[in-house]
């Protein structure tokens, strides 16, 4: 089901990589949109798409989705 949501590249499980800088939302910080910077320390979704971002969790053991993929210069 497409809701015209335009697909990013943190919905796809195969641009998220393990030691990858990311930006993402905690479950508690849903309704204000604020964002957490980390590493991902683990990817916790299996599929290999995710309309909300992918779930993972980062090095200080946060759990949330990827809402940006901070690219290496």
């Amino acid at each position: 089901m497409n809701l015209g949501i335009p697909h990013t590249k943190n919905m796809y499980r195969e641009n998220i990589k393990l030691g990858q800088e990311v930006e993402i939302v905690l479950k508690k910080d849903q309704r204000t949109g604020k964002l957490t910077k980390g590493k991902v320390r683990a990817i916790l979704t299996s599929s290999p798409f995710h309309s909300r971002g992918i779930k993972v969790m980062i090095d200080t053991r946060q759990i949330g989705r990827v809402q940006h993929i901070i690219e290496e210069n």
